[in-house]
């Protein structure tokens, strides 16, 4: 299904179906006015059908449907009818009647009510249809994302350690560590925080910008030990980026991403630079890291990027904006959601 609808075959099938059926009953114009009037006038009235439908379910439904502006929308659709109604009416008052000799035997009303009535069909029956597809492929989606959920659970269970036991060791294995190694007992220290906040503070479908703050924090930290001193790491995060929640863990794989891609060569500083705001009701993520030429083309993309893409479709569908550039210096990720 995914290859009918990547091509947008299912609109092709359903155009020409409409088309060969208007054709079928409208094949008397051939004897009438000629087969050129009849090509014509097949393709000139079932292009007005699709300018209507597809104004409707792009534009019309996005804009206002589905942003709660129901008036707006009402509105719109009786527009888009009466001008539809207006033009076929126009169309077989001129066209048909005079320049082809065709006279149209209906009323100048009924011939209205007609297209109105047609175009009403159209709109309601193409919606309908563009709804369904898109409800199927929002449900194979959450399937895919269910499966992967549950395999990543059962390796879990497989490989859990007892937490309990778990930072009972990191505290015994601190306290064995000389006093004289702040280095060593800070990136111990550090590690616990992050295993302690995935463990316990991530089960819940949101959680607090501040403790999802915190938690980068620390990540960022224990990569500054970790990496060499030439690197140049700045973080920076505006006071006003509190007081709402986010989804746990959403921003750590593309900050995972920035330390992974960096040169491994001390000949040249390396650069991690990440920036977090809020404007206009929008939180405003974004990382930008320097990489290693000579590695960057034969590193094939990790899958972290693409289950946050799929992460962010389920959980802020059309209302977050993903913008990844790269080119063979610098790696840069802006992320923008709505949050009021």
């Amino acid at each position: 299904m995914r290859y009918i609808w990547k091509y947008k075959l299912d609109h092709i099938a359903f155009w020409l179906v409409t088309i060969l059926f208007y054709a079928l009953i409208r094949k008397d114009l051939i004897d009438s006015a000629g087969p050129f009037y009849f090509l014509a006038d097949v393709i000139l009235r079932n292009l007005l059908i699709a300018a209507i439908c597809y104004l409707n379910i792009y534009y019309l439904f996005e804009r206002c449907f589905k942003k709660g502006r129901y008036l707006l929308y009402g509105a719109g659709l009786l527009a888009l009818l009466l001008t539809y109604t207006a033009l076929q009416n126009g169309y077989d008052a001129l066209v048909v009647k005079y320049l082809n000799k065709h006279t149209v035997t209906r009323s100048f009303l009924y011939n209205a009510y007609y297209h109105f009535s047609v175009g009403v069909f159209y709109l309601t029956f193409t919606l309908a249809l563009e709804l369904s597809k898109r409800w199927y492929r929002q449900q194979s989606l959450l399937r895919q994302v269910q499966t992967e959920k549950l395999q990543t659970e059962l390796q879990f269970l497989k490989a859990q350690l007892n937490p309990h036991f778990l930072f009972n060791s990191i505290n015994t294995i601190y306290f064995q560590i000389d006093k004289s190694n702040a280095e060593a007992r800070g990136s111990l220290e550090k590690f616990s925080e992050l295993l302690r906040y995935q463990l316990y503070e991530c089960n819940e479908d949101r959680i607090p910008i501040e403790k999802e703050i915190s938690y980068l924090e620390s990540y960022v930290d224990l990569q500054r030990l970790r990496k060499n001193s030439r690197n140049i790491i700045r973080f920076n995060t505006d006071e006003n980026v509190r007081g709402f929640c986010i989804a746990p863990l959403l921003l750590l794989p593309f900050v995972e991403n920035a330390f992974k891609h960096l040169s491994n060569y001390s000949g040249s500083s390396n650069i991690v630079e990440l920036k977090m705001n809020r404007q206009n009701g929008s939180f405003l993520f974004s990382l930008s890291n320097s990489v290693d030429p000579d590695t960057e083309n034969k590193q094939e993309p990790g899958i972290g990027l693409k289950n946050v893409r799929r992460r962010l479709d389920l959980l802020y569908e059309n209302e977050y904006k993903l913008d990844i550039q790269r080119n063979p210096l610098t790696f840069f990720v802006e992320l923008q959601i709505k949050i009021t």
